[in-house]
Parts: C-alpha cells; sequence; structure tokens
C-alpha cells in the first residue's frame, strides 16, 4: 500500500495496513532561502520516511511584502521573532493591498515547494503551510491590537481581511501548477481562550470557508491545525478538509471525544512537550499504542498537536515512526 492509498484509506475509515505517521518543524535559517529550506525539508522526510511532507516556511512568510520584519533570536520550536509590524493603527487595515503570488516572499515559497515536489518525484504528499486570514492579520498586527481593533474598529478589519483572503486566494492558484496533495491551513484563533464562538463565526469562519470551498479539486489532501487550548473543534465539520490536527493530549476533545465530532481522518496522539520534545522512546511508543487504541486504528494520523521542537531528539523522531 503507498502513501497516498494509505491515507485515503485513512480518510475513510477503512482497514489500512499501518496507521500513516508524519511529524514536521521548522528549520530556523533555513527558512530564509528557498534552496535551503527544501534541502532540510527532504532531507528529513527522507531520514525518517513518513507518509506525507508538510513546508513549513518561516511564520512570516505570507505577511513579510506588506511590511512585517522578524528574526531568530534561538526559540526551540523554531519560530521567528516579530521585530516590526506592518499595522500600527486600526487605518491602515484599510490600507493593504492584495500581493502578487509571483514576487517576494510568497514567490519564494513557491519556489521552495517547487523543489520540494521535485526532489520527491511524487513518491510522498506533499502540504503546504497557509495560514488563515486571521492569523496573517495577528502576523501583521500583533495579537493584542488585532484583537482590540476586531472589537472596536470591525469594519476596519474586515477590509484588512478581505485583502489577506484575496492574496491567499492568488498564492492558492499560483500553486494548481505543482503536484502538491493539499494545504496545512493553520487557525489560530478558533479557541474559547481567545474569543467567543458567535466572535470567529464573524471573523474567522467565512474568511477560512472561502479559502477552503474553492481548493483545486485535485487538492485531495487539505488538513485544519486548530492551534492552542479550549479548540472550537466542533466547527471543523463546517471545513471542507480531510483532517484534522490540535492538541489532543493537552486538551479537550480527546480522540475518543474528536472521532464522534469529525467525519475524516484525526491527526495527533502525541504530546509535543511531554513525548516527542521531552520524552524518551519509550514513552513516544506508549502514546502511541494507546492513540490507535482509541481509535481502534482506523482514522488516525499518528502525529504531534503541532511541530517538533528543533532540539528534539532523534531517537525520539525514529521511535514515533518505527512504532507504526
Amino acid at each position: 500500500m503507498n502513501r497516498r492509498e494509505r491515507l485515503e484509506r485513512t480518510f475513510a475509515g477503512e482497514e489500512t495496513d499501518r496507521t500513516p505517521v508524519a511529524l514536521w518543524r521548522h528549520f530556523p535559517g533555513d527558512d530564509q532561502r528557498a534552496a535551503d529550506l527544501a534541502r532540510s525539508t527532504v532531507e528529513f522526510q527522507m531520514t525518517f520516511d513518513w507518509d506525507f511532507t508538510k513546508l513549513t516556511p518561516a511564520s512570516a512568510y505570507s505577511v513579510i511584502d506588506y511590511g512585517v520584519q522578524d528574526q531568530w533570536e534561538g526559540n526551540t520550536e523554531g519560530t521567528r521573532v516579530y521585530t516590526k509590524r506592518a499595522v500600527s493603527r486600526s487605518l491602515d487595515w484599510t490600507s493593504l493591498r492584495t500581493l502578487d503570488p509571483q514576487r517576494g516572499e510568497l514567490a519564494k515559497a513557491l519556489d521552495s515547494l517547487r523543489l520540494v515536489c521535485e526532489a520527491l518525484n511524487g513518491e510522498v504528499p506533499v502540504l503546504m503551510t497557509v495560514f488563515s486570514p486571521l492569523a496573517q492579520a495577528k502576523h501583521v498586527a500583533g495579537n493584542e491590537a488585532m484583537l482590540r481593533d476586531m472589537r472596536v474598529h470591525p469594519d476596519r478589519l474586515k477590509s484588512g481581511l478581505s485583502v489577506l483572503t484575496e492574496t491567499t486566494l492568488r498564492f492558492i492558484d499560483a500553486m494548481r501548477r505543482l503536484p502538491v496533495a493539499g494545504i496545512f491551513y493553520a487557525v489560530q484563533h478558533a479557541s474559547y481562550g481567545l474569543m467567543s464562538e458567535a466572535e470567529y463565526r464573524e471573523f474567522g469562519l467565512p474568511y477560512d470557508q472561502r479559502i477552503l470551498d474553492t481548493l483545486p479539486d485535485r487538492f485531495w489532501f487539505n488538513m485544519v491545525h486548530l492551534h492552542g487550548n479550549d479548540p472550537m473543534f466542533r466547527l471543523a465539520r463546517e471545513l471542507k478538509v480531510q483532517a484534522v490536527n490540535w492538541h489532543d493530549r493537552g486538551t479537550e476533545p480527546t480522540l475518543t471525544q474528536a472521532r464522534l465530532l469529525f467525519d475524516g481522518a484525526l491527526c495527533g496522539g502525541l504530546a509535543t512537550t511531554e513525548h516527542v520534545h521531552l520524552g524518551t522512546p519509550s514513552a513516544i511508543r506508549d502514546a502511541a499504542r494507546d492513540a490507535m487504541g482509541q481509535m481502534n486504528g482506523r482514522r488516525l494520523i499518528l502525529s504531534a498537536g503541532c511541530v517538533a521542537p528543533v532540539t528534539t531528539p532523534l531517537s525520539n523522531l525514529r521511535a514515533a515512526r518505527d512504532v507504526v
């Protein structure tokens, strides 16, 4: 059974030869150059033989060309620190303009994606990380300022979200020429700790649905990532994706609960910190077997709730692959 067959049967809840597995990580420093990011991503895939590869550019890649600046300061997740925002007052949302995906940082991301696809030659499904418009708005303005404008100047924020959505659609359209499996859609604000469900249904969900509902038909594997604690998991049913990834070991719902809330594949089973980063191969194996047991061996993609930290022991990564 090849990777695509294994994954598609997992989406459908059918029996497979084994549980599919994948972990992903940032490559700080390497994520500043297309060829370096592609090479590091491919080498990571070739070393651990995951069932799919997720290309993980620096989180600011989609907003750098609006004027955002960032720098690497050693975070173990591999994320960079924002040193300049493009929106400093609410009126700035109305000044954002749609970007050309064939230029600047977006073009660099597409170039890296092309190199990864060429190197893996269709043998490994490739997902491109795409941030939701609301997540991009956070990157553009900072989370506190974005949330304030959402509540005080909602029309101005919506103007910016519309532009960010249009740029995202153009970026995805530029991906049509590449043999990608689909996108990893990163949602960071569908969390009860950040906003109410009514607020997300107004400022997040319509833009998410517009993007996911218009994905090319040949994108056969699309995953939504619900970041953080207390996710609005029930909204996953309203998103057109094949799989959902969240921090199932650290927040509700558990895998057992989630299997009743979403009909596709559930991506998780390993705690990013407790198991992957600070755990042992034995802890990885125990958690993986527990997750597979919760799902009765079906509809599970074994993974963590977020990126593997850059200082993760290689023996832990090997254990995650070997246990399946």
